[in-house]
């Protein structure tokens, strides 16, 4: 399995509100009680402000700033960074903006590893991490008139061979001395906007390659179904958390079983189709 959703890093965003929203998000996983209110009352504010600073309609108070930093945790290069971020989203003057954003890229760029195109390959390409999962279905044995074959729906040889390369070079599988290639625990470093516009590419495939699978795969190889619901607010965040237990909940099930004989592809997608009328 590959997972392409990990706790966002110091260099995964330009908006100083996705570190304040990815907080809240991970405590209220951990602790369901968690609140609006608990958060703003850490940050001097009242809970509909926060709200909406984390739905990124309202900025941060200046007050609140130390207090934020102190909640995330942020010092040093990590603080400054979240600082200046903060700084260019506040400031009406475009050129103090671009500035200050340069100045907040170029610590980033301090941070990171180098961009390996590879692991951008790997992200905006969905038959990539599906070799790499047929790989531990058939014990690492490559046969690329097979594996290209067994892919659904099949790619080329030259795709197998292009899977097989990018997932050695960015250190997912390895060789052996057998010649078999095996799956390991190697994480991805690249972070960043690039990174977000591979991975939304990854799930335009995912999401398209589930509509041809209503035409393509039969009835009792796949589960699909769909719901359209009316929610307030508080039943939407409540039915956003339901969503990442469920997630946790299947890859806790999968990491048990016993004897894969196939590849699956789980997409959960939860999106407005109608606004009421204000």
């Amino acid at each position: 399995m590959v997972f392409l959703d990990k706790m966002i890093e110091f260099s995964d965003t330009q908006d100083y509100r996705d570190f304040l929203k990815e907080y809240y998000d991970r405590r209220k996983a951990e602790m369901p009680l968690y609140s609006y209110r608990m958060m703003g009352d850490k940050l001097g504010l009242d809970s509909s402000y926060l709200y909406r600073v984390l739905q990124k309609k309202q900025h941060l108070p200046a007050h609140a700033l130390p207090a934020a930093k102190d909640i995330l945790a942020l010092s040093g290069r990590q603080a400054e960074y979240f600082e200046l971020l903060y700084s260019a989203a506040v400031t009406k003057d475009k050129n103090k903006r671009e500035e200050l954003m340069a100045k907040a890229l170029s610590l980033r760029d301090v941070h990171l590893h180098s961009l390996q195109q590879a692991e951008l390959k790997l992200l905006e390409n969905w038959w990539i991490p599906a070799v790499r999962a047929y790989l531990e279905l058939n014990g690492g044995t490559v046969n690329l008139k097979q594996i290209a074959k067994d892919i659904c729906p099949p790619i080329t040889e030259e795709q197998a061979k292009e899977a097989i390369d990018t997932l050695l070079e960015v250190g997912l599988v390895k060789k052996m001395a057998s010649g078999k290639l095996a799956l390991t625990d190697a994480h991805l470093t690249v972070g960043g906007p690039e990174k977000k516009i591979a991975v939304r590419k990854f799930q335009r495939q995912i999401l398209g390659l589930a509509a041809d699978s209503l035409e393509n795969t039969p009835v009792e190889e796949r589960n699909i179904s769909t719901l359209t619901l009316s929610v307030d607010q508080a039943c939407f965040d409540d039915l956003g958390d339901m969503l990442k237990e469920f997630r946790r909940l299947v890859q806790k099930r999968v990491d048990g079983a016993k004897n894969p004989d196939r590849v699956m592809q789980l997409s959960m997608a939860f999106f407005p189709v109608a606004h009421k009328n204000k």
